[in-house]
């Protein structure tokens, strides 16, 4: 399966130029699943995304740092925005789980194969779409997402298997 056909990329939203939660990429904590702070900035531009959307850095060194953040502070129908540097990765319902993309985002398989995929100067390289969109996954049923979700979640070792193991 591709991880085209599993995780919804940079979904359209629709924002006003007024004041929203704007979440920045120095606000995301490497290896860390939760953003803790956000600030209030008038929209004038950047990716777009709501609870259960993953934040993922396409920006060297960022991805790099393992700047990937699984949004769930907004409120019931809120949308906020960030850097543009983000790609923002959604779960497809019935096929794919918030967290469970959050994880395989953060998985050494897809990491890897997206900074390989960078392109750009020096310093700036960014990640390109189609490499992530073209990358091989194993077909995960909804239980086995459900599974792994539960057995990351409750292990005392989270910081560590996302590191690491995964």
């Amino acid at each position: 399966m591709l991880l085209k056909d599993f995780i919804n990329f940079n979904p359209t939203e629709k924002l006003n130029n007024q004041i929203h939660k704007k979440f920045s990429m120095d606000q995301i904590i490497p290896y860390s699943r939760y953003v803790k702070t956000n600030s209030f900035e008038k929209y004038e531009g950047g990716s777009k995304f709501r609870n259960g959307d993953t934040l993922f850095a396409r920006i060297t060194p960022c991805l790099e740092n393992g700047k990937t953040a699984y949004i769930n502070s907004l409120n019931d129908n809120e949308i906020a925005f960030g850097s543009t540097e983000f790609i923002v990765a959604r779960a497809i319902d019935g096929i794919s789980l918030p967290l469970f993309v959050y994880y395989l985002l953060c998985s050494k398989k897809v990491r890897n194969i997206a900074i390989a995929s960078m392109i750009g100067s020096s310093g700036r390289e960014r990640v390109q779409q189609v490499a992530l969109d073209n990358i091989e996954i194993s077909q995960y049923s909804l239980p086995t997402q459900h599974h792994i979700v539960d057995s990351i979640l409750f292990s005392s070792f989270h910081s560590l298997f996302i590191k690491y193991m995964l």
